[in-house]
């Protein structure tokens, strides 16, 4: 199982902070470094949070790093347009030589939205949406070049497109689409992505057999789909330890790891192979405390080698 880390900064970040935990993540062994695409933290009302674009912080994570890397889960459809996220993507791919990947997904956070005067579209509109998106990613990403691309969508219109971004990764990089949801998402998945996210730990396994059989229906193969969750993860050396990271929280935090684990190295790596025993064969270690790069370099030493021989 690869182990990478995610970033969800409990009060927002600075770019420095962002800087350190990234290297960090790569110093400490981990596979890849993510950042989550908001605008809002775990509580919405937190007038200390500190939002950045991940796209940009990205681009400069790419320059700053060597070897780990890097991605979104997940960039919100409803925030770009198509083409522009097609360029800025292929643009940091460039910059990390690449080491970039995709993740991306309807957008669900209604409050973020109206905060930032993003429009919020109903949920079959946003799917209808991100399939437009996906379309236009991959065609201007793979169409040869003296070729042109168009496109003639109900919300996006792309005509004879003949100027398309370098790519470093070939054909392009990775797209990771994931969520919850039983139907459009998985269909979503088998189509477009290179990667299925199951959400969080609980209830993987179903998804995961779900996914593979919608891949059969739509006639691809389902090994080609890798699997992965989201996993919120608290580490200490003893359980006084981990109890006192989660202490630092606050309710919020507290919450949001009630479906996740908080121990010893060894009660978190069994919680990461029992994900591994339901299929997953990528972990994204959900992080709330950047600051805490002990906490990283623990989890490096004593989980990701265990895991990842597993």
């Amino acid at each position: 199982m690869k182990v990478r880390i995610l970033m969800e900064p409990r009060h927002g970040a600075t770019y420095d902070r962002i800087v350190a935990m990234a290297t960090a993540t790569e110093e400490a062994g981990f596979d890849a470094f993510f950042r989550s695409d908001h605008y809002l933290g775990i509580d919405a009302t937190d007038p200390d949070y500190l939002p950045t674009d991940s796209w940009t912080t990205l681009g400069g994570l790419a320059r700053e790093t060597s070897t780990v890397k890097l991605g979104t889960l997940m960039t919100a459809g409803t925030y770009r347009n198509p083409a522009n996220l097609a360029i800025a993507v292929a643009s940091v791919d460039q910059m990390s030589n690449g080491r970039i990947i995709l993740g991306i997904g309807t957008g669900w956070y209604e409050r973020e939205h109206h905060a930032f005067g993003i429009p919020f579209p109903p949920i079959g509109e946003r799917f209808d949406r991100l399939s437009e998106a996906m379309q236009i990613i991959h065609g201007l990403w793979e169409t040869p070049r003296g070729e042109t691309f168009s496109f003639d969508g109900k919300f996006w219109q792309l005509e004879e497109c003949a100027n398309f971004p370098a790519l470093v990764q070939t054909p392009r990089p990775e797209i990771v689409i994931g969520g919850t949801g039983p139907r459009r998402t998985p269909l979503m998945a088998a189509r477009y992505a290179d990667e299925f996210n199951s959400g969080g730990g609980k209830g993987s396994r179903e998804r995961f057999e779900h996914v593979r059989r919608v891949c059969e229906k739509v006639g691809r193969d389902p090994a080609t789909l890798r699997l992965s969750a989201t996993y919120q993860v608290i580490c200490g050396t003893t359980r006084a330890e981990a109890q006192q990271r989660l202490a630092r929280l606050g309710p919020p935090g507290e919450r949001m790891l009630s479906g996740g684990v908080v121990g010893t190295p060894d009660e978190v790596t069994a919680a990461l192979q029992s994900l591994a025993d339901d299929g997953c064969e990528i972990v994204y270690l959900h992080i709330f405390d950047i600051d805490d790069l002990d906490h990283l370099r623990l989890i490096g030493s004593e989980v990701v080698p265990q895991v990842a021989a597993a």
